[in-house]
């Protein structure tokens, strides 16, 4: 559990990092994220960015399996 806790930990700073110096600006701007901006209201659902982040987590929670 600790061993997973600190990769998880470092996965997130790493992630920080690339978010901070604009290498995921793509994120959350694919084509099929829904973004409707009306007069007072704003509705962003990225359904696309998802099930990119799901597929790639079970990628690896998968080969951390074998």
């Amino acid at each position: 559990m600790g061993n997973t806790l600190i990769l998880v930990g470092i996965g997130l700073v790493l992630a920080g990092i690339a978010y901070k110096f604009g290498l995921l600006g793509w994120f959350g701007h694919l084509p099929g994220d829904i973004r409707y901006e009306g007069e007072h209201t704003f509705i962003f659902i990225p359904l696309t960015s998802m099930l990119l982040v799901s597929a790639v987590l079970s990628l690896i929670m998968w080969l951390a399996g074998r």
